[in-house]
């Protein structure tokens, strides 16, 4: 993938990370069209964290402000979900920055973005074992187990992103794990975040 290229994006009330699953419902045309063609061209959008106005706008509206770092999406699904509404399911793909943005003629956000380097390979050591069995836990939940993740808990990388995407942390919460560069770093975060969670 080019280092930088110009991108429609998604903003939303919620964070999607590496290797995420997020199932959207999907209604407003512009979205309906962004779909349409992103499922045509086999391309994607860019999800990113709304900092500040409103997911659904009203005529009139301005596009909502939006955080720096997002995250790239592939639909991997989508479904008729009725009343002119589609269901799609979404994995993330790779982090990038955004350059620039405007809002394009179909009244989509649109961005000028550059891909962020893959995290380096780390190894989960002992230390964060008790970050591993709390993964495990939440992934026999059966409505996690519907989302077909995939986890190696020996990466670092693997581990940090699937905490991070399952764990009920507020948004703003997520978008820091989403803007760290270095997993072990993301881990000793989440340590400190489910310590507050159980205490």
């Amino acid at each position: 993938m080019p280092a930088s290229r110009e991108i429609p994006l998604f903003p939303l009330g919620t964070v999607l990370v590496c290797g995420g699953r997020l199932p959207l419902r999907i209604f407003e045309p512009r979205y309906l069209d962004l779909v349409a063609r992103c499922v045509k061209n086999a391309s994607g959008f860019g999800v990113v964290l709304i900092r500040e106005g409103r997911e659904i706008r009203r005529s009139g509206d301005d596009a909502p402000a939006v955080f720096e770092i997002g995250t790239y999406a592939k639909i991997v699904d989508f479904n008729e979900a009725g009343n002119g509404r589609l269901g799609i399911l979404c994995a993330g793909g790779e982090r990038f920055s955004i350059r620039r943005s405007w809002e394009a003629a179909d009244k989509v956000l649109t961005a000028e973005v550059e891909f962020l380097a893959p995290e380096p390979p780390a190894a989960v050591n002992d230390e964060f074992r008790g970050l591993v069995d709390t993964l495990r836990l939440l992934l026999k939940h059966p409505v996690v187990q519907r989302l077909g993740l995939e986890v190696d808990y020996d990466d670092a990388r693997s581990v940090s992103w699937r905490l991070a995407e399952l764990l009920p942390l507020e948004a703003r919460v997520k978008q820091e794990l989403l803007e760290l560069r270095d997993p072990r770093e993301r881990l000793l975060q989440l340590r400190r975040t489910v310590s507050k969670l159980r205490g």
